[in-house]
């Protein structure tokens, strides 16, 4: 990383740090559009069978690399205090933490049966969504390995290396859910399921890549990564899950709630599972920003705090923060302003933009909250501080957000009757992310404030 001071610097570096992981991210995140688009172009029961599905998958990955996502602040520290070694050590100590996220996951989405079954997801459905899993399931142990890499390379300073590779992938997960799907050149169509086996080929194609960059390319053979695999080292062990656990749970609570959201929307039939998808989707692609200005953020204040320098990690953060609102803002008013247009790039399906077109106009409100409340908890991160954000979104997104939704939804709400529209979700959800923010952002605030009179008692001691 480039050893920059001033308010100035700090955002030219986080915008470049950022902007280079946001195309990566969108073109990851294309991959989810491309398979919500040939779906509803396949047939609405596909894409409603992708809503159910997906939120499940995304459930479950999201929550897993939560706690692999966790692990850039110790890297970045290592690496502002110029320890390469230890940084290789410690990749092969996160092997340990990656496998078991890997057969936990691979369990999970392989036995999807009683969740479906809890939620009430209709029969019609259940066939497609539990293949649909099952191929993901496959693609799993490539899609986290994969995500340690690109933990690697932020927390080095270097995203290009994941964005070129997840750039590269994105014609061929194009071509490869089309012809899957519509079938073509000798092979049946297989419409959903096609779109998973598509998924599974790119994520091992992605994972090939990125093992012959770390035995090939300079930047990374300083770090000795490919040494003899010690045993696991228990210390280093706990201090992954102590950083870790609470982060991925953290991070499960919060899918699960937009998880547990598409399952009950379910209940209201395809063109509200399909106009849900279509606002969820278009809800992700708007996160991209904030969460690459996050992950920028983050790598930048470990950084500087392994360096010793707890001051220039408080001006990185402010400026991070006040990037992070001002993309919040033109986000959510673009959501708005063209909230009648967008669905119509999804589905043809009167029933299914009407309604997409209501509930992304209630996104927009939802994606200023989820914004600051990510900004947040990433840098927390750094400052070692989770638990709290836990304690935070437990109350906030399960009672509040999606109790608070259901309740609106199906039995109404004090003085408000019953919606039966997902349009109630996304209404407490906003509430619920909003709160959230607020509580966050003073976490935040508190903790930059005790690192830097910390750093001074430390300093005035000593002299």
């Amino acid at each position: 990383m480039i050893r920059v001071r001033g308010a100035a610097g700090e955002s030219g570096y986080i915008a470049r740090h950022a902007g280079t992981v946001l195309v990566g991210q969108l073109a990851v995140m294309a991959f989810s559009v491309i398979d919500t688009i040939v779906a509803g172009r396949f047939d609405e029961s596909a894409l409603a069978a992708l809503s159910v599905a997906s939120a499940i998958f995304i459930s479950v990955y999201v929550a897993l690399m939560g706690v692999l996502q966790a692990l850039l602040p110790i890297w970045a520290e290592l690496h502002g205090a110029g320890k390469p070694q230890e940084i290789g050590r410690s990749v092969r100590q996160s092997l340990y933490l990656c496998a078991i996220a890997t057969v936990l996951g691979m369990a999970l989405l392989l036995n999807p049966g009683l969740l479906l079954q809890w939620t009430g997801v209709p029969d019609a459905m259940r066939h497609q969504v539990e293949g649909y899993l099952a191929v993901l399931a496959l693609a799993l142990p490539a899609t986290l390995l994969y995500r340690l890499f690109s933990t690697l390379c932020q927390s080095l300073g270097r995203p290009r290396v994941v964005t070129v590779l997840q750039v590269l992938a994105l014609p061929l997960k194009l071509v490869l859910s089309i012809w899957f799907a519509f079938g073509g050149a000798g092979l049946p169509a297989m419409g959903l399921i096609g779109c998973g086996w598509a998924s599974l080929v790119v994520n091992w194609a992605l994972l090939a890549g990125a093992i012959w960059l770390l035995r090939h390319e300079a930047g990374f053979l300083a770090l000795n990564i490919w040494q003899r695999m010690e045993g696991p080292d228990w210390h280093q062990l706990a201090k992954f899950a102590h950083l870790g656990v609470p982060a991925g749970i953290a991070v499960l609570v919060e899918i699960t709630s937009f998880t547990l959201m598409a399952l009950f929307i379910a209940r209201l039939g395809t063109a509200a599972a399909g106009a849900h998808q279509i606002a969820a989707n278009l809800t992700a692609v708007c996160y991209m920003v904030p969460l690459s200005l996050a992950i920028a953020t983050s790598a930048r204040v470990s950084w500087w705090l392994g360096g010793g320098d707890p001051q220039a990690a408080r001006r990185a953060c402010r400026t991070g923060f006040l990037m992070t609102l001002g993309a919040a803002a033109v986000a959510a008013l673009c959501l708005f302003l063209f909230r009648t247009q967008l669905p119509r790039v999804y589905s043809d399906n009167a029933e299914v933009t009407a309604l997409a077109a209501v509930l992304i106009g209630a996104t927009a409100a939802f994606h200023f909250a989820d914004a600051i409340q990510a900004l947040c908890v990433f840098v927390l991160r750094s400052y070692r501080v989770t638990l709290s954000p836990l304690l935070i979104y437990c109350t906030m997104l399960w009672g509040v957000g999606l109790a608070g939704g259901y309740g609106l939804a199906y039995r109404g709400l004090g003085a408000w009757p019953a919606m039966q529209s997902p349009l109630a979700f996304w209404l407490m959800g906003a509430s619920a992310l909003g709160l959230a923010a607020i509580m966050l952002a003073w976490l935040l605030r508190r903790a930059v404030r005790q690192s830097v009179r910390l750093s001074t008692a430390s300093r005035s001691a000593s002299a």
